[in-house]
């Protein structure tokens, strides 16, 4: 099945301001190799079927395949502490996942050359849905795309230009 790129543009407000602003570091910024590592982890080890890491606030929303309805959230405190991940047991990786394990990891790494492109135009936050294949991605300028991550793979340099 196709599916659309979609885009959508954010609150005119926030635009109009975006060459005004720039990029503050965050904690996860200080610790996103172990963030982007921790999550990929998480996805492909942990039952963690979609994931939402909120760069510029330091959180991180997780949907658990044991309990799909009930997401939950987790401050940068909590999630970078140590043993985090082992709270989660050992599951295996879903067989319905239409991501392949080894492509989660060149996921986040896109994210992370988008976190850092540009001082105004920046990722904020960037999700990834390994069942259905959605990558989530929220910029600065309050804009968002929800994409097929093969689509997002093969156009990652559109987000670059």
């Amino acid at each position: 099945m196709a599916r659309r790129w979609l885009q959508i543009r954010g609150d005119p407000s926030i635009r109009q301001f975006l060459f005004r602003q720039s990029r503050a570091n965050s904690e996860f910024d200080a610790h996103l190799d172990k963030v982007l590592e921790r999550t990929t982890g998480l996805l492909v080890e942990r039952g963690i079927f979609h994931a939402k890491i909120h760069f510029s606030s330091g959180q991180v929303t997780l949907w658990p395949l044991a309990d799909p309805y009930n997401y939950q959230v987790y401050l940068k405190e909590e999630f970078l502490g140590s043993g985090f991940p082992q709270a989660f047991r050992y599951t295996p990786y879903p067989l319905n996942a239409l991501v392949p394990p080894g492509r989660v990891r060149e996921i986040f790494t896109i994210m992370r050359a988008l976190r850092y492109k540009d001082d105004a135009i920046y990722l904020r936050s960037g999700s990834l849905n390994v069942i259905n294949g959605l990558v989530g991605l929220v910029f600065s300028c309050d804009g968002a795309h929800y994409i097929d991550y093969l689509d997002f793979l093969r156009h990652r340099e559109d987000f670059y230009a």
